[in-house]
């Protein structure tokens, strides 16, 4: 059985690494390459994986060079492939991520492939079903949907990383005990102009147990329906921030299943994202359970 599933994007990474930006229509060499795997839904399970849950993903793959890449990753870092359906002669989801080491930035182009959606089996139901927390990202929006109400009505908690606007994301923040987007989508999707405010009209239109709201390099929020509180970001030297937001979340499902608070989970979650900042890879760059409680430990968090 496992503690945390997810419903959401897999997608077969390529990163470039260069000094600076390239410039349009000209040639520059990239000093590394690097496969990887990523997607918000998929990296959030192998950093929750890594730090010691029990993962699962549900979702369909190609059986082309980015789907068997997709599928052994999970296997290499622990996630039942259980609730894998592969599908011959599709495209996957791919993207390619140049990564400018001057400014510490990352810009991802991508290409959703032409995979079917997911249609949720009775198997998969199960794993829903059995799981503590079920995470999803706003990708295969019906099947995710409709986990969503699964997992309502099976007491699996349902933690939504809101990081984009998709077209239909109202049918799915109804169903979120913890609503966690980006500043972008927060701020965008309430029109308001801060993100104590965007929380609180969140928290106020969908009634999850709880709105936290990632602000990058700012830390981010936690809004709770009684207490506002910012969480800080841990200091390093990023080398590959990719990822970042996804392995919060994987993080944040990982603290729930350990009965950490918010605020804690919030604190732990910030550590695991910026010690993946450190090394480059969205999931290889994800940290254990004890490298990141040293790493609080040094920055003074000695409640952990």
């Amino acid at each position: 059985m496992n503690d945390i599933v997810g419903v959401g994007a897999a997608v077969y990474d390529t990163l470039l690494v260069f000094d600076s930006y390239p410039v349009e229509d000209t040639k520059l060499k990239a000093k590394k390459i690097k496969q990887s795997g990523g997607g918000p839904c998929a990296t959030g399970l192998v950093a929750a994986s890594k730090l010691g849950a029990k993962c699962g993903y549900i979702g369909v793959l190609s059986d082309d060079a980015g789907g068997v890449f997709l599928l052994q990753d999970f296997k290499k870092y622990n996630v039942d492939t259980g609730g894998i359906i592969i599908k011959k002669g599709y495209s996957s989801f791919c993207s390619f991520v140049i990564i400018n080491e001057t400014k510490s930035t990352r810009t991802c182009l991508f290409h959703r492939g032409d995979l079917p959606e997911l249609c949720l089996d009775e198997y998969q139901k199960e794993m829903i079903k059995n799981a503590k927390v079920l995470m999803v990202d706003g990708n295969e929006l019906n099947a995710a949907v409709e986990a969503a109400k699964y997992a309502k009505e099976h007491h699996t908690k349902v933690l939504f990383d809101a990081g984009g606007m998709y077209e239909g994301i109202d049918r799915l923040l109804p169903y979120a005990d913890i609503l966690i987007p980006s500043e972008e989508f927060a701020l965008q999707y309430t029109k308001e102009d801060n993100v104590q405010d965007a929380a609180k009209k969140l928290f106020n239109m969908f009634h999850p147990d709880v709105v936290v709201i990632t602000c990058g390099k700012m830390g981010g929020i936690m809004y709770d329906g009684m207490s506002l509180r910012h969480y800080p970001i841990l200091d390093v030297e990023v080398v590959d921030s990719n990822g970042a937001g996804d392995v919060f979340h994987g993080a944040f499902a990982y603290a729930q299943v350990q009965g950490f608070d918010y605020y804690k989970s919030c604190i732990f979650s910030s550590a695991v994202s910026a010690l993946k900042c450190t090394k480059l890879g969205a999931r290889e760059g994800a940290p254990g359970y004890q490298e990141t409680i040293d790493f609080l430990r040094r920055n003074g968090y000695e409640e952990f």
